[in-house]
This record gives C-alpha cells, structure tokens and sequence, in this order.
C-alpha cells in the first residue's frame, strides 16, 4: 500500500511540464505552440477581449489559430514570390520592431532627461523662441530641385507636401506644428533659422532625406519647469534612443547597393507570379 503523502504528491503534481514548445493542438500534423499563443495574446488590441476569462480567451484564440492554420496550409505548400517577399518583409519589420522595442522599453532614468531639458531649455530662464514650419521631404536632391522650382512658379506647398512628401507629415500638407530648434537635427534647425515667417528654404539634406523648408511663423515663450514636462521628456529620451539605435545600426552594417538595377521595374508585378 503506497504512503498517502506519495498518493498526495502524485495527484497535486502536473501531467507534464508546459514551455514554449508545447503543443496545444496540431492541423493536419501542422503543430499549435503554447509559445504561439502566448504571443498571439501580447499582439491583442482588442479592447472587448481585456475582460474575458481566460478559458474563453483561450477558445476564441486557439479556434482562429486552427482556422488561420487550416486556411493557409494549401497556400504555404506552393508560396509565390509575392508570398516570400511579403512574409520576408513582414519578418524583418517584427524582428527590427522587437530590437528597438528593447531599446525604448525602460523608464527613462533622471540624468537622461535632464540632458534633454537642459539641451531644449536651458538654465538661464530666458525665453526661448519656437518655430512653426512646414517641410516636403524626399529622397534626392533632384527631386528637391524640382520642388522648388514648382513653388517658384506659383504651386501651392500644401498640395505638394500632400502629393510628394515622403513622411507623415503629408497628411498635414507638411505641417511639423511648433517646435524648438534643438528638437530638430542640425542641419534642418539651422535652416529654419535662417528663415523669416513666410519664406521658403532651399532644399535641405539631412539623415532622412532632402527638405524644402517653409516658415510660417514665431513665437517667444517661457520655458516650463522641468516637473512640469518630465512626461514629454520620457517620450524624448525614447525617440531618441531609437534614432540612435537605428543610425548606429546603419553605420556599422556593411552595405553594398548593386548600380544599374531600373527603378522601372517597381511596376512589373507580373515577377512576383513567377
């Protein structure tokens, strides 16, 4: 007769140990991970999934995982070029996502913000000027040419930031909103500087590409106490961590850029069928 404290332990004690790798159903011998759902949970923005109990989360996601993986069996035994190329790209934006992520992710220390604060404000308590400017961003210098010479001859600067500009900004028709100069890279910062209310830059090249610069107006304002604006300062000190990540990555990769390849051929869908 087996001790009744071995009978208790083999009861309490789990069926199997459960990791990453744990199978949690199979379609087809195609395999459903605990690891899977998992991060299927993390990736949730639903809000009316917050509340649910966790064996009916566990249904409704387990069930649109089998459904997903039942659909898309078929496809993935015969990927087209359009399917690699889009899975890649998916790939490398999550992988790219997750490295940064780790970058920004921890609270912003003291010192980091301070610098921020003392790099935008200043410790003089004078006020300080702000800039309210608009910009089209593109990549090459021809481009930025071209644009300006279509302001030179009447064209309306919103319309084209809205038709050319490559950041999110076109949806503003440009529009970067108010800003200090040490918000802003160097060369742009310098730029806009230069400019009276009205007046348009030549272009500009930065890290990010070519701006034509506009200036809508100035303004002089009191700096805020450093209490008051530690919030903004956090997001700063994250932004900036991210832009030093990716630069530093850029940098130090070994880059080769193959010439004579037609950008043309953008248009030619019919290589992804292939």
């Amino acid at each position: 007769m087996k001790p009744i404290f071995a009978v208790a332990i083999l009861t309490a004690a789990p069926a199997f140990a459960q990791d990453a790798d744990t199978v949690v159903a199979t379609v087809n011998g195609q395999t459903i991970t605990l690891g899977q759902m998992i991060a299927m949970k993390e990736g949730l923005n639903d809000p009316s999934t917050a509340n649910l109990p966790d064996s009916v989360l566990w249904e409704l996601m387990l069930d649109q995982m089998i459904r997903q993986t039942a659909v898309g069996q078929p496809r993935a035994e015969a990927l087209t070029k359009r399917d690699e190329a889009a899975l890649e790209i998916d790939r490398r934006a999550y992988l790219a996502g997750a490295a940064l992520e780790e970058i920004a992710t921890p609270d912003p220390t003291d010192d980091e913000m301070r610098a921020i604060y003392d790099r935008l404000v200043g410790d003089d308590g004078e006020a300080r000027i702000e800039y309210n400017a608009a910009h089209i961003l593109v990549k090459t210098e021809d481009e930025a040419k071209a644009i300006e010479a279509e302001l030179a001859g009447g064209a309306d600067f919103g319309t084209l930031a809205e038709q050319k500009s490559t950041d999110n900004s076109s949806a503003n028709k440009g529009d970067l909103g108010w800003f200090q100069p040490a918000q802003m890279v160097a060369p742009f910062a310098e730029a806009v500087q230069a400019l009276k209310p009205g007046e348009l830059s030549k272009p500009v090249e930065t890290q990010f590409g070519w701006h034509v610069i506009k200036l809508n107006e100035t303004r002089n304002v009191e700096p805020p106490k450093y209490e008051e604006v530690k919030e903004q300062l956090a997001i700063q000190v994250r932004r900036e961590r991210v832009e030093s990540q990716i630069q530093k990555s850029v940098d130090e990769a070994t880059i080769e850029k193959v010439e004579g390849i037609d950008p043309a051929l953008l248009g030619k869908t019919e290589l992804l069928e292939q």
